[in-house]
């Protein structure tokens, strides 16, 4: 006999168990279909884990320049394994406590993987492929997430060639590493690696690395990579890959100039990109359709079946876990009958964990020029604040992009320390329409980083302070 629910979810990531947690707080009976880990692969091995890592290395870093602050220490040494464990430690807890929000909520969980049954019934099997039962919904939320995409020649062997995963639970620290992309999971994994002493080299077959932000940001993260070691090889691909017993050589190709090169290195991680998980979920027996194995959506999150829904990385991009969470809240109030808040894309902010940070909101400068926008540009150095210096943090750079005709924030282009915290403010700005002219009426503490934002926005004026 099915059970009855009025809103069954599929998939338990950022997404999903938001969606569930808000269904439920608006009085709806809800069930996640989970097949793997509450959480997903943000919290299990993506964002969470990832960051825990970044920090290490980040610690590791700041002890070679204990004499910088008035200390000295000898025989510093760390513990890989230890650095692995605690990654693991922090995605356990955290997922572990998606579990304690599922019960206070009274959201069913189902251990299970889920198919579409129709338009109204989820048939769930086991993990040997064997039909449980069927559950009836009168709503269903898609948020089967992504994985990693794979190239030619670069699928992971678990050996030589990682995706993510193995990155993040490597036994023994590689003395070479080889990043093919150089979007954010590559730049952060090749931030860690380096930090902790590993001889890291960046491929991206784009012109210049993080391509997806401004250009004036990416060129200044790929001065602060080189200048910590990071070898970068832009407008680049590998032609050809060979195993040995305990490296991999490559030639690797520079479509500018067709010059050839060898390079030999331990492990090689592939950091290119996602695909949509929407095959074998049973889309195909539904009005459901998808773009580039991307499920189509409207401002609601509602695919073209209307009481079938579908959020997160199985959407169009960005693919990102606050996006997602967003999406989630957004389709379980549109369910419960609320009104409708759509997400707007140009407020979505982007976020680099590296070192140093790259945070992101709204149009770049050359994108801002292509849709012929009169602009105006402030910029303001980490260099001229006083909390920056003080901590030992003064390379980085804040960027803002405005409309000269109604003063509207255009976008927002963040390098340095704690940009990722600091980028929420542009965020709000947007949401709130605020003006060059609000933000610059705005009374910001000192001494702060944020502080930054207040001069980079003067600067656009010709108003700056402190420069």
């Amino acid at each position: 006999m099915a059970k009855n629910f009025d809103v069954v979810v599929i998939g338990g990531g950022p997404g999903g168990y938001v969606a569930a947690i808000r269904a439920a707080q608006l009085g709806l009976k809800v069930a996640v279909v989970e097949e793997q880990h509450l959480g997903g692969i943000c919290l299990n091995w993506g964002c969470i884990p990832t960051k825990a890592l970044l920090k290490s290395g980040e610690v590791n870093a700041l002890l070679g320049h204990l004499a910088d602050f008035g200390f000295s220490a000898k025989d510093i040494k760390f513990d890989f394994k230890k650095i692995i464990k605690r990654s693991r430690d922090v995605s356990a807890k955290l997922s572990a406590g998606i579990g304690h929000l599922m019960k206070k909520n009274k959201v069913e969980v189902f251990d299970a993987r889920a198919k579409l049954n129709g338009n109204d019934k989820v048939r769930i099997f086991d993990k040997k492929g064997k039909s449980l039962e069927d559950l009836t919904a009168k709503n269903i939320i898609i948020a089967t997430g992504a994985r990693a995409r794979v190239l030619p020649n670069l699928e992971s062997d678990g050996k030589f060639i990682w995706t993510y995963k193995e990155a993040m639970v490597p036994e023994e620290l590689p003395k070479s590493l080889l990043v093919v992309g150089s979007g954010a999971i590559g730049i952060e994994f090749a931030s860690f690696y380096n930090a902790l002493g590993v001889k890291t080299t960046v491929l991206e077959i784009a012109d210049r690395i993080l391509h997806v932000e401004d250009a004036e940001i990416s060129k200044f993260a790929a001065k602060e990579f080189e200048q910590q070691g990071i070898n970068l090889k832009t407008s680049s691909a590998i032609t050809e890959l060979n195993k040995g017993k305990n490296s991999v050589k490559v030639k690797i190709k520079n479509n500018k100039t067709d010059k050839v090169e060898e390079l030999e290195v331990e492990r090689i991680i592939s950091a290119v990109g996602v695909v949509p998980n929407s095959e074998n979920i049973g889309i195909e027996g539904t009005n459901i359709q998808t773009e580039k194995g991307c499920i189509v959506t409207d401002k609601n999150c509602r695919t073209a079946e209307a009481n079938i829904y579908a959020i997160g990385d199985v959407t169009a991009a960005p693919w990102l876990a606050h996006k997602a969470s967003h999406e989630g809240v957004i389709a379980a109030e549109a369910i419960a009958g609320l009104p409708a808040h759509p997400l707007k894309k140009e407020n979505i902010p982007g976020c680099t964990y590296s070192n140093p940070q790259i945070a992101s909101v709204g149009l770049t400068e050359d994108q801002a020029k292509e849709q012929g926008l009169n602009i105006k540009v402030g910029r303001f150095p980490f260099i001229g604040n006083g909390k920056a210096i003080a901590s030992g943090k003064d390379s980085g750079l804040i960027k803002v992009i405005f409309s000269k005709d109604t003063g509207e924030l255009i976008g927002a282009h963040l390098v340095g320390s704690e940009v990722t915290e600091l980028v929420q403010g542009f965020v709000l700005a947007k949401t709130f329409e605020a003006t060059e002219e609000d933000i610059m009426r705005t009374c910001f503490p000192h001494p702060t980083l944020s502080e930054m934002m207040h001069e980079a926005v003067l600067d656009a004026d010709g108003r700056a302070l402190h420069i």
